[in-house]
Parts: structure tokens; sequence; C-alpha cells
């Protein structure tokens, strides 16, 4: 139906049934210069809607608050069928604010909105495919979003538009236990300027690691990739503002570019503790965005 649509000219169709039961068979497509004739099926065989309980939590989110949300995090998910719950989005909702939640053990991303509270903490997982569907909707919609939740559904309610969403059962892990707090090497720099120098050095990088590495000291980054196999090599060193101890780390260059891709600030902060442990990646101090986006990425070890 509606590949016939797309290939029709801008005119009015007319829709007819056939058939002695109106309930099954075959419908009518008519268009000025022809006709199609197409199958379907009784609607009394369409799976009963089932939406959430009396009991059901409702909250308000403004729709561009929501899209934004869906769209900050959707990337860091998981595709894990051991662990279900880090294949979606954690929905952490409080009496001060809304934290949206996704990782894949990897990289961790935290999207946390003021523009939606509760009156007591509550919280659900939404898998990353109707999450994908339910932003591609709310992106040109203006207004408020209702969302409605139990243990089981999801109901996203705003202008003529229902979306209801099976959740995903199981425990999130606590993820303000793995955000570093006193990571003291403190990096600043340009987003756009790291993320150009990320993607030309790792195209030299091993294809199955694509591992780089930062080099870091007073006033400077310099960062190299090599892949010995294929003889490859690259290197590249930017003038930052960079504050602590030398310091030699690892990332895997795709994660890293996700999360640089997926900023939309201008600078940025990046904060280390050594060379083992993650790396907090923030917007600036001066960013909009500052306290709302927070990144974390896993090092390799180099």
């Amino acid at each position: 139906m509606i590949d016939l649509l797309k290939n029709l000219p801008d005119q009015p169709i007319t829709i007819k049934t056939s058939g002695e039961n109106a309930g099954e068979g075959s419908f009518e497509c008519i268009w000025n210069s022809g006709n199609s004739s197409l199958p379907y099926f009784a609607a009394a065989d369409y799976p009963e809607i089932k939406g959430t309980t009396d009991d059901a939590i409702t909250v308000t989110f403004p729709a561009h608050t929501l899209c934004e949300g869906i769209s900050s995090t959707i990337y860091a998910t998981a595709d894990d069928e051991m662990r279900p719950a880090m294949n979606g989005i954690f929905f952490d909702m409080d009496v001060d604010s809304t934290t949206l939640v996704a990782s894949d053990s990897h990289k961790l991303i935290c999207y946390t909105t003021k523009d939606t509270k509760i009156g007591e903490k509550a919280s659900f997982i939404l898998h990353k495919k109707p999450a994908a569907v339910l932003r591609s909707t709310l992106d040109k919609e203006e207004g408020d979003v209702s969302v409605s939740f139990d243990s089981s559904n999801v109901v996203f309610r705003f202008g003529n538009t229902m979306m209801v969403c099976r959740l995903i059962v199981g425990k999130f892990p606590d993820y303000r236990r793995v955000i570093p707090q006193n990571n003291a090497n403190i990096l600043r720099i340009d987003r756009a300027q790291l993320l150009d120098t990320v993607r030309r050095v790792s195209v030299c990088a091993n294809k199955a690691s694509n591992h780089i590495k930062f080099d870091l000291a007073e006033g400077q980054l310099e960062i190299t990739a090599q892949d010995l196999g294929f003889a490859l090599a690259a290197y590249e060193k930017i003038l930052c503002d960079y504050k602590g101890e030398n310091l030699s780390i690892g990332f895997k260059s795709s994660f890293l570019i996700d999360i640089l891709n997926n900023m939309d600030c201008t600078s940025l902060v990046m904060k280390f503790a050594d060379s083992r442990r993650a790396a907090l990646i923030i917007p600036s101090e001066e960013e909009e965005s500052s306290s709302k986006i927070c990144g974390i990425i896993m090092p390799i070890m180099v």
C-alpha cells in the first residue's frame, strides 16, 4: 500500500471494499487513470492494544526536551542478549530533575534536564527501537508529551498521537557510582578540532581494535595510531589547554568519535585520573549544555 501511494501522482484516490463480507477479502484503490486490488485482514484479528494499569505514574515532558534527551543517549545503548537492560535508555526521574542514561559498558552517556520533575523517585527502561521511532515522530512536534508508565508498559501521548511501548524488565546498573568525581588532569579543547584530529589519525589505526593513544603534556596533546600488520602509522600534535601530570592513555577511536560527534557544544572538557580509569567528557563551563550532558569512556591499555 505504501509503495503504491508513493508512486501515485498528487490526486484524490478512492478506497472501496469488495466482496460479500466487508471484514475480510480485498479492497480497491482507484485513481484517475487506473486502479489496484489489494488484500486486507479483518480488524478483529488485530492484537489488543494494552496500555497501562490504573496505578500508572504520569509525568509531562516538553517535546523538544524528550527528543533531545533520546538523541543525546540512544547511540550509547548496547546490543547485549545477556543483559537486556543495557539495550535501552534508562529514564531516572526524581523530585529535582530527570536523567536519561545509556551505556554499552565501554561508554556511558547521561542527559539531565530540570524541565521534568516528579513527586517521588521512579524509573523505567525504554528499548532503543521504540525510542528511535519516538524520536523521529517527535522531531517536529511542539508542546508537551504526556508519559504514563507502570511496570510493563509506557504510553506516550502528544498531539493526535498515542504510542504504546513495552518496557524492558530488569535492573539498570547504578550509573552514578561509575561517574568520576575527582579526576585532576584536565584538558580543555575545541570539540570540532579534536573530532577532526581523531578521525584523521584513526584512519591508520588497527581495524580490529581502532586503538589510538593520547599523550598529554602541559599545553599540548599528541594523538597517535598504528597498524603494525600493514605498516600504517599516523601522528598529530595540537595545542590545547591541559593542566595536570604528563599522561598517556589509549581509547577506542570509534567510541570517542561517537561521543564527540553527538555533543553539540563548541568546546569541551576531558578529565583524567590516570591511564587505567575512565575519562569524563563534558561541555565546558561556559556552554549552555554544560550541566545537561556528560559522557564517560573507558580506556584501552597502551
